[in-house]
């Protein structure tokens, strides 16, 4: 994993890559809604919505962490 010195120190660059989402207003505000009512980011309620739907899509990555 790439890593970048700072000050003597090491500091790990993100294992997890980002993507940006555009979507329609009232879905957004349906998810920051829900976001709001389960105490969550929107990103929390979006990957979980994406690994359920790789797994109904491919079940053999159902187990993957």
């Amino acid at each position: 994993m790439p890593s970048v010195k700072r000050k003597d120190q090491k500091i790990k660059a993100s294992q997890s890559p980002r993507a940006s989402v555009t979507s329609p207003p009232d879905l957004y505000q349906t998810l920051e809604d829900l976001a709001k009512k389960k105490k969550v980011f929107i990103a929390w309620i979006v990957r979980d919505a994406a690994e359920k739907y790789v797994a109904d899509q491919w079940p053999l990555f159902a187990s993957r962490p």
